[in-house]
């Protein structure tokens, strides 16, 4: 149902407020280059400090530019059963295509209490519902076993696996077939993800080259393989540095240096250390990005 290149869109901020301007031309710029569909509230969209009324108004934002043109997967998940329903019940109300579910964090719930957890947002909210594993940031990871549980729930129509393992990658898609569509999560990978039979990316890099990251995907659906390996590796170098201090300080940085919005996060993030943005900056001006 959700495939290609899917950008988690940043939420760019003005003096602490999000900047709604600077959003819809991000909007903008994402469909002019080919991106497949759009991620608001993901990781990359700071949802974990953005409040109630924050979130849904990203949301709407993002939903009211795209007009339809392309799907809008409204990241919803929580580490409350309770409010990850109540989440995703707004995001369909205002018009979601669909909604992104990070596994639980901080609690650490056992594969049994994962598989409630989202069984119960599924049956609660008719929409469809893409699974999100970062075992990296959520301390918990979705085994491919419950995955392939999950896969059984009609609604749950993706998985977003980052845990940067093509074994992990592989064993979801042999364990569950075309009962659930699986997207990269890792920008580094998604070439061979795809290989294994991935259906395309969430990704960062998309935020600063989205024609590349089309392109590469595009590419490989059509059976090109050396194109998509080409980009694959072409873009290596520029992915792994929107990962040189935590997601999405890098990114952030460099839609800044773009002049596309400003790099302001919300604390505990903090600016991007000087060095490193030098470093970011030297390998933006090897990709032509500035």
């Amino acid at each position: 149902m959700f495939k290609g290149s899917i950008v988690a869109i940043v939420t760019p901020f003005k003096n602490g407020a999000v900047d709604e301007e600077k959003l819809r031309a991000l909007v903008e710029f994402q469909i002019e280059n080919g991106t497949d569909a759009i991620v608001p509230c993901g990781t990359t969209g700071e949802a974990s400090t953005l409040d109630y009324e924050e979130h849904d108004r990203v949301i709407q934002i993002v939903i009211e530019q795209v007009k339809k043109r392309v799907p809008v997967i409204a990241g919803t998940g929580s580490n409350s059963t309770h409010e990850a329903i109540e989440l995703t019940e707004h995001a369909k109300k205002l018009g979601a295509d669909g909604a992104l579910l990070v596994t639980p964090y901080y609690n650490k719930p056992t594969q049994e209490g994962l598989y409630r957890h989202y069984k119960a947002v599924a049956e609660a909210v008719a929409l469809p519902q893409v699974l999100y594993n970062v075992p990296g940031r959520t301390g918990v990871n979705l085994l491919p076993e419950t995955v392939a549980r999950l896969a059984e729930i009609s609604n749950i129509v993706a998985i977003k696996e980052a845990t940067g393992s093509l074994q992990q990658a592989s064993e979801v898609l042999a364990l569950c077939g075309d009962k659930i569509d699986v997207l990269s999560g890792d920008d580094f990978i998604t070439f061979p993800m795809m290989a294994c039979g991935a259906k395309g990316v969430i990704s960062v890099t998309a935020n600063i080259m989205p024609k590349e990251v089309a392109a590469l995907v595009d590419a490989f659906n059509a059976g090109n393989m050396e194109e998509a390996r080409r980009l694959h590796l072409k873009l290596l170098k520029i992915s792994n540095a929107m990962f040189i201090e935590s997601n999405p300080v890098p990114v952030k940085t460099a839609v800044a240096l773009m002049g596309k919005a400003s790099d302001e996060v919300r604390l505990p993030l903090a600016p991007m250390a000087e060095a490193n943005k030098a470093k970011l900056v030297a390998i933006m001006k090897e990709y032509g990005l500035i």
